[in-house]
């Protein structure tokens, strides 16, 4: 692109609209006829908005190839290239909010409507959305005796995150000096101290209110499932799990992090003095849009103070349609056939995080008719669903999942969810369940599907109970999905054909002609991924496999049996997730176990 040539009296003014326009029309981007008319409207020459927010208002395709919609960040690159300068996404999770503040006030950022970005020891980045302003640049460099880098960014987000970095920092500087008195409460002794003399943090501080208030709109934003926070010796540190993978987010000062620790124990109704026992708690709460959310809190005792998860329930995550969880036509039909049946024990298998409970809500979700009974006993109750009675296991007074499921028997259930198997008398209450009628859908902790047989085995299940009431298995586990906006396709290279031969070992699979790769862009935060999908091993207990179980069964035969009756092994469903450009190779044999043939 060709720079916007720079004259004596192009510095020290902001960009017009007209200038803008007349830029976009030689650069071919917007019609002569649409930039004639849009000149001729006097109310987008509104003297306090930037001009790129008034073109981007007008929803226009750009006229060159391939005619993409011209949206605020798309003229804010175009705007960055036709200056000569780089183009910036502001990315909150990586900015040191502390540190970028300490370069400026607030009130010198707001006035020259900049904000610094990135602090090193050498030079300062700095975003700014007009490019010929650029007197702060001589007043800052000798005050801060760095290189000042500028860079072109989003001026719509620049306005945004003046006010809430300096707002946050704010509340961080402050809530510090409230809780300077406590900042030595870091290790453990004095842990149990604190919790002894019976003293409290300000939790309730509206500085402290702020930053969890704002950890939390962040965490929505990001599509987080999970929020760490974490104490440390010196700095506390707050991580975000998205797409099944942790990133560190944020430092907090500990007197600040033990705050807000105790700020959220307080919406979540558990004890906030106790803090040498773990405790569980939740929170309703909603997004800036307005949606719904339930946090589940879990706190544990560690070295240097109590560690917070906070673990996301978003209700519409969590009850999809099975085509968006990843089912194929094949897994739909094997998984209607044991859903429909009148009676029997369903089992869902596969390790914390692979996505069992949304599989059940989504099922239970489609099978709670208003005919029918859907009762359900949960370790904890995951999301609170209307159309479901809805039982919370409370061991301290006896009420486990086996005591849960002898009581839902007495209240006429038809359909029956038991959280989890995890001990013989849970198993032959979902076996008594039924054998008397009902549908009952659990899950187990095993690798793959044959192997809840051997597990409900050990468990002490006779053979012939399981045979009688068992109509099947499914394993699963989530694989990170591609991001549309930017995966790339490409031929098999000779380090895709090893790994493919490991998937698809022992089967032989034909090579898809192309396969995608992750690239990485402002969507998917620059990992190449966005999302998460299913991938599914379902095993039918026909009455051949049913044979094959005795109190010795051999798991191999039982295997076998099941692959050459139709079930598909986990890795080749991921495979078959790859041939589509779903996912990739690396990603299906990071979570699946190798598939085994005899």
């Amino acid at each position: 692109m060709n720079q916007v040539a720079h004259k004596a009296d192009d510095l020290e003014r902001r960009l017009a609209l007209p200038e803008v326009l007349d830029l976009l029309m030689a650069d071919g981007l917007v019609s002569a006829e649409d930039g004639a008319q849009l000149k001729h409207e006097r109310r987008y020459f509104r003297g306090d908005t930037h001009p790129l927010v008034s073109l981007a208002e007008q929803k226009w395709k750009s006229a060159k190839p391939p005619h993409r919609l011209l949206t605020l960040d798309e003229l804010t690159e175009w705007l960055a290239g036709r200056c000569g300068l780089p183009y910036y996404h502001i990315d909150p999770l990586k900015v040191d909010f502390s540190a970028v503040t300490d370069v400026m006030s607030n009130a010198y950022a707001t006035r020259f409507r900049i904000l610094p970005v990135e602090v090193t020891a050498r030079d300062v980045v700095i975003a700014t959305a007009e490019p010929f302003v650029r007197e702060w640049e001589k007043e800052l460099r000798p005050i801060l005796r760095k290189d000042i880098r500028r860079v072109i960014a989003n001026p719509h987000i620049i306005e945004r995150y003046i006010v809430e970095f300096y707002n946050l920092a704010k509340s961080v500087k402050r809530a510090m000096k409230t809780g300077e008195a406590s900042s030595g409460i870091s290790n453990f002794e004095q842990l149990v101290e604190l919790g002894k003399a019976n003293r409290q943090y300000d939790a309730n501080d509206q500085h402290i209110v702020n930053i969890v208030d704002w950890l939390w709109q962040y965490a929505f934003e990001q599509r987080a499932s999970d929020i760490h926070v974490e104490p440390r010796r010196e700095l506390g540190i707050v991580r975000f799990r998205i797409d099944g993978v942790l990133h560190q987010v944020y430092q907090i000062p500990m007197p600040v992090l033990n705050a807000m620790t105790s700020r959220i124990k307080i919406l979540g109704r558990m004890d906030v003095v106790e803090k040498r026992r773990p405790q569980d708690g939740r929170i309703k709460t909603r997004t800036p849009a307005g949606q719904e959310v339930e946090l589940r809190l879990s706190t544990l005792p560690t070295a240097f103070g109590e560690k917070l998860v906070m673990r996301i329930f978003d209700p519409e995550v969590l009850v999809r349609d099975f085509q968006e969880l990843g089912f194929s036509d094949e897994d739909i039909a094997r998984w209607n056939k044991m859903t429909t049946a009148a009676n029997g024990i369903i089992l869902v298998t596969g390790p914390t995080g692979s996505g069992k409970t949304t599989t059940l809500y989504s099922t239970l979700k489609q099978l709670a008719v208003p005919e029918v009974n859907v009762c359900t006993i949960e370790d904890p109750i995951e999301m609170i669903e209307p159309s479901f009675n809805q039982v919370q296991v409370h061991h301290t007074i006896e009420m486990g999942f086996a005591q849960g499921v002898r009581a839902l028997m007495r209240q006429d259930p038809d359909i029956i969810m038991v959280g989890e198997v995890r001990d013989l008398e849970t198993a032959e209450m979902a076996i008594q369940a039924a054998l008397t009628g009902h549908l009952v859908l659990s899950t187990l902790h095993t690798n793959d599907s044959p192997t809840a047989v051997t597990r409900m085995l050990d468990l002490g299940v006779p053979p012939y109970l399981l045979t009688a009431t068992v109509l099947g298995v499914m394993a699963q586990r989530l694989v990170r999905t591609l991001c549309p906006h930017c995966k790339r396709a490409g031929g098999m290279r000779a380090e895709d054909e090893e790994l493919w031969s490991q998937l698809v070992a022992p089967w032989k699979s034909s090579k898809p002609a192309q396969i995608h790769h992750p690239v990485g862009c402002l969507e998917c935060r620059m990992t190449g991924y966005l999302g998460r999908i299913g991938i599914y091993e379902i095993m039918l207990l026909s009455p051949e496999v049913k044979k094959l179980i005795t109190e010795r069964t051999d798991v191999a035969a039982v295997r076998d049996l099941a692959y050459r009756e139709g079930m598909r092994a986990l890795r080749i469903s991921g495979a078959m997730k790859v041939a589509n450009g779903l996912t990739t190779i690396e990603e299906v044999l990071k979570v699946a176990p190798p598939a085994i043939q005899h």
